[in-house]
Order: structure tokens, then sequence, then C-alpha cells
């Protein structure tokens, strides 16, 4: 139920949990966020997730299940991990049409992933339990959320 003094006290207190938000109204917003209700759909175990934008590390829409861990906070660290990566590529294959698909970080307790959206603007983040979440599934959903 939308009841709005509700969601003015939710939003006083911090981020909100549990629903993906969009960084604004424009259509690019809204389409980051719909990529994150697919994700959404087939990780419901998910701990955060954020459409990113590479060249500033702005998070268009993100989502997450705690206050503790938010993905706007990590945006731009991850965006630099995968300009990064670009250099590396390039680096080490002057030339090539090999193109970044994602990055994989495995923690003891969390899968972190983050997958160059087709647009190659842009990437998706999602970070999981790796007790509730395959890594197989979690990249497989990713990709299919495109």
């Amino acid at each position: 139920m939308q009841i709005p003094f509700l969601n003015r006290l939710q939003s006083l207190s911090g981020a909100t949990i549990n629903k993906v938000v969009p960084a604004g109204n424009n259509p690019e917003h809204q389409e980051a966020a719909q990529i994150l209700q697919r994700v959404l759909e087939g990780l419901p175990e998910l701990v955060a997730a954020a459409v990113v934008q590479i060249e500033t590390g702005q998070a268009m829409a993100t989502y997450m299940t705690s206050r503790d861990f938010n993905p706007t906070k990590v945006a731009g660290y991850n965006a630099s991990l995968v300009r990064e990566q670009y250099k590396v590529l390039t680096a080490l294959q002057p030339g090539s049409d090999e193109q970044l698909e994602e990055i994989v970080i495995t923690l003891p307790t969390q899968l972190h992933l983050l997958r160059i959206l087709t647009n190659q603007q842009q990437f998706l983040y999602v970070a999981v339990e790796s007790r509730d979440t395959n890594l197989g599934i979690a990249r497989e959903v990713m990709r299919s959320c495109e």
C-alpha cells in the first residue's frame, strides 16, 4: 500500500531498501530500473545491484536489501575498475576486436559481478551471497536481462 506520509518518512531515514530506485525520471534512468527489475525477478535473493555509467561512475538505478550495503557508494569505484580493465586489455592486445564482457569478484561469502551492457557505456553491478546463488546462474540472469 502506498501511503505518502510513510514513503516520505522512509526517504528521510536514508536510502530506500527492497525497491528498485531510478536516479532520475528520464528514459535512460527508467530503462536502467527496468533492467534491475528483470535481474531481481531472476535473482530474488539479490543483496544489491546497480546500473552504472562507465565514464562518470554515476548510478542510473539501484536496488539494495540493507542500508549497510549501498551500491551507490561503490558505483564510482566499480566504474574505475572497469575503465582500468579496458586499459589493461588495450595494453595486452592493441588493435584487438576483443570486448570486455564481465568482471567477477569472489569473496568468501559473496559474489560481485560487473557486466558491460550492450551499449558499452554502462555496466550492471550485482552482489549476491555465494551460499544463495550459483555463479553460473547469476551470470546467465545478468546476460539475459540486457
